[in-house]
């Protein structure tokens, strides 16, 4: 049962960053489902493999919720657009790995959350950075009016989204670390 719940947590991550191209509004509600089901699962001994608990899970649905509220309001052009997400996906998946980096130096959870929660929305407006300097990107470059609420509509649910996937990969990491000790 572990094996499944893994596999199919892997799963849902892998459609929620799938979704994100075309159907922003579901993919925050795929990365919750992915944490909801990393919830459940339990070791031979009957031990939670991570410590995620109900406030770690509430909090989390209440963002997922402001998120996909966010997107539906929405116009629909704008939900429709796909520029640029590939930059954005990556960036904020650069920053998140780069904000796992100090898992090796602390034991405090807050700061290693503080980090990859600060290393993914620097990844994900970097990306975007770096996508408007592109030719398809010259219409939501820096001054042409469009940068931030372009970079709003599309980074916000992209960095949400990589965030719960760094939840998960912090409290593995910091068990881990726990258990190396």
């Amino acid at each position: 049962m572990l094996t499944f719940l893994i596999i199919l947590a892997v799963a849902l991550w892998l459609c929620s960053l799938w979704c994100l191209y075309g159907r922003q509004l579901i993919a925050p509600a795929l990365s919750y489902c992915a944490l909801l089901v990393l919830s459940f699962a339990k070791t031979s001994a009957g031990f939670r493999l991570l410590p995620l608990n109900a406030t770690i899970l509430t909090v989390w649905l209440a963002i997922s919720l402001v998120v996909m509220i966010a997107v539906i309001l929405q116009s629909e052009p704008m939900r429709r657009q796909t520029r640029g997400m590939t930059w954005i996906i990556a960036g904020a998946i650069t920053g998140m790995i780069v904000g796992l980096v100090p898992i090796s130096s602390t034991f405090a959870l807050s700061t290693l959350y503080t980090t990859m929660i600060c290393g993914t929305l620097a990844g994900t407006a970097l990306g975007f950075l770096v996508y408007t300097t592109t030719r398809s990107g010259e219409g939501v470059k820096p001054g042409s009016g469009h940068f931030f609420q372009y970079l709003l509509a599309k980074g916000f649910p992209t960095a949400i989204t990589v965030m719960m996937l760094g939840v998960a990969l912090v409290l593995l990491l910091a068990m881990n670390n726990v258990n190396a000790l």
